[in-house]
């Protein structure tokens, strides 16, 4: 296995199980340095708690970077999620072109929006601010909203396969090398699920071949699932995992997740992935024997 150092920029949301706190843990048990850029810190996520505290560190990122310049340090994979604001992408734009390894693989994971609208707080300004962070990306993980908002192209709740190559081969042909396409609901039964009309799956594409890994839907809304997906999707990338088997990884790992949180009503707030941690250690170690 290797030991890469990974650099990961996003908010801390101290409570919630979504970005720097989910992204921390997991890809430090999937064997990576990893290294942090907090972009602001909140006292929990926004997605249901009301009176939470925000402090924006958009000050602190170049001097951040600067230091880490001047120290030559460099990382093996840059991964972002969650930006504040369009300043702070031109920030980090630069980290991805100066501190990165030659070859080092850069992944965006988009996280503005979700259900055919953006985040509160983000506005059209800042999708063009991501598109030239997303279009250089060696492997984009945006949800159909995303994608969507990232080409122009009308959001549809129906859709058909056409529409989903589409968006792929959009995002492909504005600069982003592999797109890994979330959430998206099949239309067809799978013979691993026999028992499932409607599925739902990732769509992986890398300008040539477009291929699906369908799974489990279930039918509850969890916060910071996306962020467990593109930690997991990253640890396994870097390691050496094709992106279609590095996105069929994470999307069990964080099926799981929610599968060992439904049944807990008060636990509304997140998905309780470390659980499935030791999961995802013996299966990586699998993977890579």
């Amino acid at each position: 296995m290797k030991y890469p150092k990974i650099l990961t920029i996003q908010d801390i949301s101290c409570v919630g199980q979504c970005s720097l706190t989910a992204a921390l843990p997991i890809l430090s048990a999937m064997g990576a340095e990893t290294c942090i850029l907090p972009s602001a810190v909140l006292s929990t996520h926004t997605g249901g708690f009301t009176g939470y505290t925000f402090r924006d560190l958009t000050d602190d990122m170049p001097a951040i970077a600067a230091h880490w310049q001047k120290e030559g340090i460099r990382f093996d994979a840059v991964y972002t999620g969650y930006l504040g604001s369009a300043r702070q992408i031109e920030y980090v734009l630069d980290i991805v072109r100066n501190l990165r390894q030659d070859g080092a693989p850069f992944i965006a994971d988009p996280a503005m929006a979700d259900g055919g609208k953006l985040y509160k707080g983000f506005d059209d300004a800042y999708v063009e601010a991501m598109k030239p962070l997303c279009f250089g990306a060696d492997v984009i993980l945006p949800n159909l909203t995303e994608a969507c908002l990232l080409t122009g192209i009308p959001y549809r709740e129906d859709y058909d396969d056409a529409y989903i190559r589409t968006l792929c081969e959009t995002l492909h042909g504005n600069g982003a090398k592999t797109v890994v396409l979330t959430g998206v609901h099949l239309h067809e039964k799978y013979p691993a699920y026999p028992e499932h009309s409607d599925l739902t799956g990732v769509v992986i594409y890398d300008g040539e071949t477009l291929r699906c890994y369908p799974h489990r839907r279930i039918d509850r809304s969890c916060h910071g699932t996306g962020d467990v997906f593109a930690s997991v999707f990253t640890g396994a990338y870097v390691q050496g995992i094709s992106p279609y088997q590095a996105a069929a990884f994470a999307a069990e790992f964080t099926v799981r997740s929610i599968e060992h949180t439904v049944d807990d009503p008060d636990h509304w707030y997140g998905v309780k992935f470390e659980t499935q941690l030791p999961w995802l250690c013996e299966t990586l170690g699998k993977e890579l024997a």
